[in-house]
């Protein structure tokens, strides 16, 4: 019965604190030692609760039955079994459990307000066959308040929040339903005031999410349809909830509810189907359309490539690729137009891309290069194609490089570039740029093209055509990258570019899309060494191009992610064998060269420059952006600009204050695998010397952990262990939380391993990280943390020469044997140097060193081993502790004095030493 009865309290702790497992296997264990029948009742109950929290509902239920056997009006015990059985769809059985509730405790708000939910949905296990409504007096007051017009404005906002929150709860939402409310918010909505509207789609957004049945409901009562139409509105508040209206539908009819009730795939095609329909219609607004494509592109391609069923990709092919490609198409310039945001075009290319990369074989990829065709004949759509050509160039480049080669593309973009008509210009001369990414390509284009640039530039008078023509000429004088020896045009040609780039940016009066092809010119022009200098000593344009990347049109972000790369010099270097240098000289092959300018103290100097004119401001505003632009490569291009701007400790503190340590966070949890490494790496080196508090405020600390622990694996280089290394000691030294989370994350083998590690700066941070951590409750007590090998280790780095080294190592041990006595006398088998290590920490000049040592020797006079107290006292640690604790008190070394008392009195209980008598 003892033991029982300990098992159950064991279990009701772990509980508590949230350890589920832990609490099933305690109430498991009991159950099988447990002979009391009434006892065994309340342990199957408690066990049922575990399983409800584990959403484990049969065992809930059967465990639930087994407490009602012993005691039919055990309420806990009933209501559970309720719960449990409404998962599992068991309505009846459920109604008849909370009707038995309520009758034993009739004022009881949650057995009523379940008991009314059964009485209104029990006659139907799809639980909307037929809808039944009843009324709530709140909810009802709520929609009287937001329909009469004259009511106050406060209590309309008022009641539009509360209405908001109900709908966002399980229990809210069903109470909404069940007072007629979809009806109610569609009267909402047909009020055409922008914040009803908002009020109505955000209730909605509740009332889908995460409940598959109600979901449908809404869709058919609400119609698909009426939602596109919403969502069609120019307004790009309302554009943006409705869009997350859709979302919530899409993951409640593909997600988490498991109920069946078929036709969902049905329904998420037909969804998918009228977005499309959105994307090429002209009643959309510009909000409207970047909506839809990025619906498409959130829910189109595969989450995960090892999925085998691209269906929705081939669906949205067959469906909508011709609508896609007519939204690339448009120039904006022309009348009669679809309206577009300054983004749209862009996320339509990015979505293209998305659906390329999702298609699996050739015969797919053919199907879509065969839709996206262009019939060169058809004269009279020539400029909408070469824009389409333009679009897939910013998408799947594979596919626009292809139509570019068709015979009679290149003739087009010739005879548009001689057009009167200055559109025509400027389209042709936008493909140009973009037909010229690789340089396979690009050499056809220079022999071809930069004649016919320099004659627009020289011609035209139209700045928005100049400044195009330019961007095209910065792009083809640098395609030899930032191979100093490889330069297309004179000496100091880039320059003279780059300085009119430069006054363009800085100059208000034009248009922003134009000043966005200025940064477009320098993302290619500052490979040139000369022009990256140049370019940070002029800070207006700094700010200009930081300005513009902060502002609502993102198609910016790619070309200032390029020009911040090139600026910091942190691209993907190839490594250069001098051995390979002589090959490639004797066999006349070309050899790359660096320009003197691209040396680390001038790459130095351009970071400090950037970090004054305010770019981590700047790139947290970039991290921000929706993912439909924000790309993974992107994400890659400012996690390494990051990288190289934490690179100096003394700057770190800059980051952090303009909200650069936030922004990583998502960088290193999303995107490319170099991208994620980066960005961990630039958080780690924040993190070694950042109160974390600061750095990552709130709960978001908690999230800086996995990508740290990530940083740990053997494939990943030295300075990345490393510094992931310093940044979790300092992390672990913050926080109990922090350190449970960190051992959560597995990284404790990692941190062992590296404490083996031959490297002493690597063994040295690996020791300190498991010092702090051994300060947690799960480490200190866990058998399997401390073998053999791994106290040995820490005792032989207690003898280590290295101050911190063995400083770190002998606080870990001082906690461990604190937490078991028996490490105590396992740490003297493990080495027969452990007294001569012990007796030095103890005559340390360090009084922190000291002060560990001596807490050792005090958790050994305290362990339970006679013969370890009695080989302690018959040594030289006696004396040693003697001439410690008779010292006279002394404020730099009081801490070291103290323990050594209290061990000097520890021995006199024990009766191996008499008290000394103090000097008369």
């Amino acid at each position: 019965t003892f033991s029982n009865s300990i098992l159950k309290d064991e279990g009701n702790k772990h509980f508590q604190t949230g350890d589920i497992d832990k609490a099933i296997e305690c109430y498991t264990s009991a159950i099988k030692v447990c002979k009391d029948k009434k006892v065994l009742a309340v342990i199957h109950r408690n066990r049922s609760a575990c399983y409800l929290k584990k959403e484990n509902y049969t065992n809930a239920a059967s465990d639930a039955s087994k407490a009602i056997d012993v005691d039919a009006a055990d309420i806990k015990a009933l209501y559970r079994r309720c719960q449990a059985l409404e998962k599992l769809g068991k309505l009846d059985m459920a109604f008849k459990d909370v009707q038995r509730c309520a009758t034993l405790e009739p004022k009881n708000k949650t057995f009523l307000e379940t008991l009314r939910r059964y009485t209104v949905n029990k006659k139907h296990t799809d639980m909307y066959s037929t809808t039944t409504f009843s009324t709530d007096s709140r909810v009802q007051n709520m929609f009287e308040i937001l329909l009469d017009d004259e009511m106050e404005k406060d209590k309309r906002e008022k009641a539009a929040n509360n209405l908001i929150v109900l709908s966002r709860e399980d229990a809210g939402a069903e109470r909404i339903f069940q007072n007629n409310g979809v009806q109610l918010l569609l009267n909402m909505i047909e009020t055409g005031k922008p914040e009803m509207i908002l009020a109505a789609v955000r209730t909605l957004s509740g009332m889908c999410t995460g409940h598959k049945a109600r979901a449908m409901a809404i869709i058919h009562m609400v119609g698909i349809d009426k939602i596109c139409s919403i969502m069609a509105v120019d307004n790009e508040e309302i554009a943006l909830a409705t869009c997350n209206l859709f979302q919530c539908i899409n993951d409640s009819l593909t997600g988490g509810d498991n109920r069946e009730y078929g036709k969902e795939e049905a329904l998420v095609l037909a969804i998918l189907l009228s977005l499309l329909e959105m994307v090429a219609s002209k009643k959309v607004s510009g909000h409207g359309r970047d909506q839809a494509l990025n619906l498409l592109s959130k829910n189109v391609p595969r989450k995960d490539k090892k999925e085998r069923d691209n269906s929705r990709a081939l669906f949205t092919i067959d469906n909508g690729l011709k609508k896609i490609l007519k939204v690339c198409g448009q120039v904006p310039e022309l009348p009669d137009q679809l309206p577009l945001t300054d983004n749209t075009q862009l996320i339509a290319s990015v979505l293209l891309n998305k659906i390329y990369d999702d298609l699996k074989c050739d015969p797919e990829r053919t199907n879509f290069r065969e839709i996206s065709k262009i019939d060169p004949n058809n004269m009279d759509k020539t400029i909408h194609a070469i824009n389409a050509i333009s679009g897939l160039l910013q998408g799947p480049f594979d596919v626009g490089n292809a139509l570019v080669g068709h015979q009679g593309i290149m003739e087009m973009m010739v005879a548009l570039c001689g057009s009167e008509r200055e559109v025509d210009q400027m389209v042709a001369v936008e493909a140009l740029i973009h037909s010229s990414s690789k340089m396979s390509r690009a050499s056809f284009i220079i022999t071809n093209g930069v004649s016919l640039l320099k004659d627009i530039y020289k011609k035209t008078k139209n700045e928005r055509i100049k400044i195009r023509a330019l961007v095209g000429l910065c792009k083809l004088g640098s395609a030899g990258g930032d191979d100093y020896s490889l330069r297309q045009f004179a000496e100091g040609s880039t320059e003279k570019l780059a300085k009119q780039c430069r006054k363009w940016l800085c100059n208000p009066q034009i248009d922003t899309k134009t000043r966005n092809w200025a940064i477009e010119g320098l993302a290619y022009l500052t490979n040139d060494a000369d022009v990256k200098d140049d370019f940070v000593e002029d800070e207006p344009a700094m700010k200009a191009m930081f300005e513009l990347a902060k502002s609502k049109d993102k198609t910016v972000l790619y070309s200032v992610a390029c020009t911040l790369v090139n600026c910091t010099n942190c691209y993907e270097k190839k490594e250069i064998i001098p051995e390979l240098v002589q090959l490639a000289k004797f066999s006349k092959q070309h050899v790359p060269e660096q320009h003197p300018k691209d040396k680390k103290d001038f790459i130095e100097r351009r970071v400090k420059r950037l970090l004054k004119a305010g770019v981590t401001s700047a790139l947290a505003v970039m991290v921000k952006a929706d993912n439909a632009i924000l790309t993974d490569q992107t994400k890659e291009l400012l996690s390494r600009v990051f990288l190289a701007l934490s690179e100096d400790p003394k700057d770190r503190g800059i980051i952090v204050a303009q909200g650069g340590g936030k922004a990583l966070i998502p960088l290193a949890l999303e995107g490319t695998e170099a991208g994620k490494v980066k960005a961990s790496h630039a958080l780690a080196k924040i993190a070694s010397i950042s109160n974390p508090e600061i750095a990552f405020p709130g709960e978001r600390v908690y999230e800086v952990v996995r990508p740290l622990v990530n940083l740990l694996q053997t494939d990943r280089d030295g300075m990345q262990n490393y510094e992931a290394l310093r940044s979790l000691t300092n992390l672990s030294g913050f926080s109990e939380k922090l350190r449970v989370k960190i051992v959560k994350e597995h990284a404790l083998p990692e941190i062992e391993n590296y404490m083996f590690e031959e490297h002493d700066q690597i063994r040295q941070a690996a020791t300190e990280c498991m010092c702090n951590l051994v300060s947690c409750k799960e480490v200190r007590t866990n058998e399997s943390t401390y073998g053999n090998d791994k106290l040995k280790l820490m005792v032989l780095l207690c003898g280590e020469e290295d101050e911190d080294l063995q400083r770190a190592a002998a606080g870990g041990l001082a906690m461990l044997t604190a937490a078991q006595k028996k490490l105590c006398t396992k740490m003297t088998k493990v080495t027969t140097q452990w007294l001569e290590i012990l007796q030095r920490l103890c005559l340390s000049t360090d009084p922190r060193i000291q002060h560990r040592g001596l807490v050792v020797v005090y958790n050994m006079l305290s362990s339970d081993d006679s013969e370890l107290v009695k080989k302690l006292i018959e040594s030289e640690m006696l004396e040693i502790l003697s001439v410690i604790g008779k010292a006279e008190d002394n404020p730099k070394r009081q801490d070291p004095i103290d323990v050594a008392r209290t061990c000097l009195v520890k021995a006199m209980e024990l009766g191996l030493i008499k008290p000394f008598s103090s000097p008369s």
